[in-house]
C-alpha cells in the first residue's frame, strides 16, 4: 500500500470536516412522494413478477422477456422516456447481445491415453472457443498464489495447482493466462473418492449451458479442467505426497521447489457448442432540471434462474423485491415531476438482465452506456430487500449497505443522515469489507459501475434458506420492511439528486 503524505493544512481541513459532517434536512416535499410508497403497490407488481407465468425469468427465455414486457409497460404508463436509439425510434430495451456455450468434444491426452470431460477424472469449466489439439508441457504452481506463479515461466504451458478456495483459483486462473498458461488444471479434492462425490453433486452445472458477452468472445481457452488428484500424479509425473511437500518446501523459503518438477507432454481439445441469445436491459429515464446533463441510475436486476426439475423458481426476493422497490421509486419520482417537483438531476431507471449469469446485463451497458459515464454520478443498486436474511444482530428493522465509502466518503455520509432524518433503519456494513469471504462488493451489478470509478450504493438483506431454491415467494416476503427499505434508497436518491454540488471522490 502507497503512503500518503499530508501536509499540516490538509490535516487540519480534514479533522474540521470530519467534526461537521453535512447534514440533511427533512423535506416535506420528499416526504409527500415517498409516502407514494405502498405495501398494496410492492404487492400487486411482485405477485406478478414473481409467479409462476413467468416461469422464473430465466436470462434470454420467455419469462424474462414477459417480465420485460411488463416493466416496459409501467415505464410507459409512468411517462418515463426511452433513450435507446432503435433505428429511427427509441426504445426502453437496450438488446443485449450474449453468446450461450455447453460442452462439446472435450478431452485431455495423456501420452496415449485420452482423458475424456465428465467421465475420466477430468471436467471442463470455463468458455471459449472449439480448438483444435493444443500440445502443452506441464508446470506445477503449488497453491497458485502470485508469489508461487511469479518465479515460473508459463508461457504456452499447463499449469497444475492444488487449490479448493474458488476465489484463490479464479486469481491463479487469471495471473497464469495473462502469463501466457494455455490451461490451468486444478485439484480442488483432497482424494479420487471426494472428486467423484463433488463431481455428483455440481454435474448438472458444470454441463449446464452458459451464458456471455458476445464482446467477451475468446479465441483461446479461458477456464480451468478441475482434475482428480490422480490425474494430477499422471500430469506431473510427481505423487500428491511430493506435491504437497514441494508446497510446503517452497513456503520455507524454497523457491526453487517446483522448478524440480519436471511434468508431463500434453494436449488438450476444447469442443464448443454455441448459440446466439438476445436479452434486454430495461431503461427508463427521468429528465432533470437545472442539472439534467448529470445522471443517477438504479439498478436492480429483474432475471432470475428460470426453471429446474419442472419447479418454478420464482425469484421472489432474489430480486424480485429489489425491482418492484425500483418500479416504486420511479412512480414516487414521477409523481413529483407531474406536480412541479421534479429532480434536478435526471434519473435513470435500469432494471438489468442477465445478473444470475455473470453480471451480464450491467457488463454490457457499462461497454455500451446510453449516457457517458463522466455524467454518471452514483448508482443504487438493489438485489434482495425483501427478507430477513441471516445475520448476528437482533434488530430484523435493518439493511446490509455495501460500497458507499469505497469511492466517495461523501456519499457513505449522505446515505447516513438521509437514514437518520427518514428511516431510522439499522444500517449494517457486515459485508462491506473488499476481502469479505463471500464478497458481496463484486458479486451483484453495482460492481459494474465501481470498477468503472462511479460511487455505489448496494442494498442488501443477506442470504436465507430460500436463495436460489423454488422456495423463494411471494409469501415469504416481509412487505412493511420491504416498503421501509425501499423508502430508504427513495430518499437517498432524492438528497442525491438535488444536492448543491457534485459527490466528492477520495483521493
Amino acid at each position: 500500500m502507497k503512503k500518503i503524505i499530508l501536509s499540516s493544512a490538509l490535516l487540519l481541513s480534514g479533522i474540521a470536516f470530519a467534526q461537521a459532517p453535512m447534514k440533511v434536512a427533512k423535506s416535506e416535499v420528499a416526504m409527500k412522494y415517498g409516502n407514494s410508497i405502498t405495501v398494496d403497490d410492492l404487492k400487486e407488481d411482485l405477485t406478478i413478477l414473481a409467479s409462476d407465468a413467468l416461469e422464473g425469468r430465466e436470462t434470454g427465455k420467455r419469462g424474462q422477456k414477459m417480465a420485460a414486457a411488463f416493466i416496459e409497460s409501467t415505464f410507459r404508463d409512468l411517462g418515463l422516456q426511452p433513450v435507446v436509439k432503435n433505428g429511427n425510434k427509441m426504445s426502453y430495451f437496450q438488446e443485449v447481445e450474449l453468446v450461450a456455450t455447453k460442452p462439446g468434444n472435450i478431452y485431455v491426452k495423456i501420452g496415449e491415453e485420452t482423458l475424456k470431460n465428465m467421465e475420466d477424472g477430468v471436467v471442463y469449466s470455463g468458455t471459449g472457443q472449439d480448438t483444435p489439439e493444443i500440445p502443452i508441457d506441464i508446470v506445477f504452481g503449488g497453491e497458485g498464489s502470485e508469489a508461487e506463479l511469479a518465479s515460473l515461466d508459463l508461457e504456452n504451458k499447463g499449469l497444475v495447482i492444488v487449490q479448493s478456495d474458488r476465489i484463490k483459483t479464479r486469481s491463479a486462473s487469471k495471473y497464469a493466462y495473462e502469463k501466457g498458461a494455455k490451461m490451468i488444471f486444478v485439484v480442488n479434492q483432497s482424494s479420487d473418492e471426494k472428486y467423484d462425490e463433488y463431481l455428483e453433486k455440481y454435474t448438472h452445472y458444470l454441463t449446464n449451458e452458459r451464458l456471455g458477452l458476445a464482446s467477451e468472445e475468446s479465441s483461446s481457452a479461458t477456464g480451468n479442467f478441475y482434475i482428480k488428484p490422480s490425474v494430477a500424479e499422471k500430469l506431473t509425473k510427481t505423487s500428491m505426497e511430493k506435491l504437497l511437500k514441494a508446497n510446503e518446501n517452497f513456503a520455507s523459503g524454497k523457491t526453487n521447489a517446483f522448478t524440480k518438477i519436471k511434468g508431463n507432454k500434453v494436449s488438450f481439445k476444447l469442443g464448443v457448442e454455441k448459440r446466439e441469445v438476445l436479452s434486454e436491459n430495461v431503461l427508463g429515464y427521468l429528465e432533470g432540471t437545472d442539472l439534467k446533463d448529470e445522471v443517477i441510475i438504479i439498478t436492480a436486476h429483474y432475471d432470475h434462474v428460470g426453471v429446474n426439475d419442472g419447479k418454478v423458481y420464482n425469484g421472489a426476493d432474489d430480486d424480485g423485491s429489489g425491482t418492484v422497490g425500483l418500479l416504486e421509486i420511479a412512480e414516487a419520482f414521477s409523481l413529483a415531476k407531474a406536480e412541479g417537483h421534479g429532480p434536478r438531476r435526471s434519473i435513470l431507471f435500469m432494471p438489468v438482465t442477465g445478473e444470475e449469469k455473470g453480471l451480464l446485463g450491467s457488463a454490457y451497458y457499462a461497454e455500451h452506456p446510453v449516457f457517458p459515464f463522466e455524467n454518471t454520478m452514483v448508482d443504487l443498486n438493489i438485489d434482495m430487500i425483501g427478507r430477513i436474511g441471516n445475520r448476528n444482530f437482533e434488530t430484523e428493522d435493518y439493511v446490509f449497505l455495501v460500497g458507499a465509502d469505497k469511492l466517495s466518503q461523501e456519499l457513505h455520509d449522505i446515505s447516513e443522515e438521509v437514514n437518520s432524518t427518514y428511516t431510522n433503519l439499522h444500517l449494517d456494513y457486515t459485508f462491506n469489507d473488499q476481502d469479505h469471504p463471500e464478497r458481496i462488493y463484486y458479486r451483484s451489478d453495482h460492481w459494474n459501475f465501481a470498477k468503472n470509478n462511479i460511487p455505489i450504493i448496494f442494498y442488501y438483506n443477506g442470504s436465507h434458506v430460500d436463495y436460489h431454491k423454488d422456495t423463494d415467494t411471494v409469501d415469504k416476503i416481509e412487505f412493511d420492511l420491504l416498503k421501509k427499505r425501499t423508502e430508504l434508497i427513495f430518499y437517498t436518491a432524492w438528497e442525491l439528486a438535488n444536492k448543491e454540488g457534485k459527490l466528492t471522490m477520495n483521493k
